[in-house]
């Protein structure tokens, strides 16, 4: 009886693993966060998740089925891009805009590259940066969490249909007692207001009547499990919160005037973008420098953006940039191999011996010789 011997090239692996693996595993940790979100916004936030990703999944099979780009439905991509992008936007979001930028997500993110493994940026990005430039009033227009009836009907701009000004959604705060101020994001509270938010009521995301996103722990939890999975690698959203940290820790100290760290890191979107966002395999660095490199370069212009720049939020361009700075990340961080540059005067003063007619391959590549072998052996 022969046993049956598999051989493969290197590199050896404990087991292997499909994208579809892969992907599925980002959806199964999503769940919880979709989960979550919808308990804050209702069927609101229900009807955004559904729409933006059906948008997702019908424009990537019409780009699949037309040749345009690799890839189909089963790997799950496109789901994580609808996923993610229903996440960036607001709850109250008109449904027909979150339909447009799932299709911006799909056309301008990936089939405009050739499909997945391909796209040189974040396609749940490249869609929320579409319907932002596109829709700017409705990209801003957010609601607090939490509100009473939240389960049983709609926010009314949600429901807006296409050349129909959505429903003013002051007026409708201001009919169910809250001020126009209750809308605000924590970040365009300080942005604008000079107000900060408590740090355990942006942490849990529990509190009532704050227009905040999922709860970063909850996202730092669903992160871990794909860490010690091995479906992420963890350098890349350490590196992103802790150079974020450290910028912020720095200007606050030089100008107590901007928030501290603990405000920065669990406000808006950053937690979310560094563990899912930036960990965009085929957007992001490969070497182990090039993904501390590339996380330092987010966490940074992310705060840059936010204390500097008219927007309360910047990690969408952060994001975005160090996208479109990987491949020179990854140029010069690429590990040398071994003995490459040496040159032949330090060859010669090595310690260990060397045939005589011995060649490397840069002198062979350089000028080849027209007859060079080692000397045969004598019969001892």
């Amino acid at each position: 009886m022969k046993a049956s011997v598999e051989i493969r090239s290197a590199p050896h692996i404990k087991g292997p693993r499909s994208v579809e693996q892969i992907m599925a595993n980002v959806v199964y940790s999503l769940a919880p966060v979709c989960a979550f979100f919808v308990y804050q916004y209702g069927i609101s936030a229900a009807a955004s998740i559904l729409v933006v990703t059906a948008a997702c999944l019908l424009a990537e099979r019409a780009f699949v089925r037309s040749g345009t780009q690799a890839g189909s439905l089963s790997d799950f991509s496109a789901t994580i891009t609808g996923l993610l992008l229903a996440l960036t936007l607001p709850p109250g979001f008109p449904l027909w805009m979150g339909a447009v930028a799932g299709v911006a997500a799909i056309a301008l993110g990936k089939a405009l590259f050739g499909g997945i493994g391909f796209n040189v940026f974040n396609p749940a990005l490249v869609g929320r940066a579409f319907v932002q430039a596109a829709f700017p009033a409705a990209i801003a227009t957010y609601t607090p969490s939490f509100l009473p009836g939240r389960f049983t009907q709609f926010i009314p701009s949600s429901l807006a249909w296409p050349l129909m000004a959505p429903a003013d959604a002051a007026a409708w705060l201001k009919a169910m007692q809250f001020d126009a101020l209750a809308s605000a994001t924590p970040l365009a509270k300080w942005k604008f207001e000079g107000a900060l938010t408590a740090i355990d009521d942006l942490l849990t995301a529990l509190s009532g009547h704050i227009a905040s996103g999922p709860s970063p722990l909850l996202i730092l939890t669903c992160g871990a499990y794909l860490a010690l999975r091995r479906f992420m690698d963890w350098r890349i959203p350490v590196a992103v919160l802790g150079s974020a940290g450290l910028a912020a820790w720095l200007i606050h100290l030089a100008d107590a005037k901007y928030p501290d760290a603990f405000f920065v890191l669990s406000s808006g979107g950053l937690v979310l973008g560094a563990v899912y966002m930036a960990t965009d395999m085929a957007t992001s660095p490969v070497t182990p420098r090039g993904m501390w490199l590339y996380g330092g370069l987010i966490g940074v212009l992310t705060v840059v953006i936010r204390y500097y720049s008219g927007l309360p939020e910047g990690v969408m361009y952060a994001i975005l940039i160090g996208n479109a700075a990987t491949p020179l990340i990854e140029r010069v961080t690429q590990p040398t191999p071994f003995g490459k540059g040496v040159s032949i005067q330090a060859r010669k003063s090595a310690s260990y011996t060397l045939h005589p007619d011995y060649i490397s391959r840069e002198e062979a590549g350089a000028k080849t010789p027209k007859k060079r072998f080692l000397k045969n052996k004598g019969k001892s």
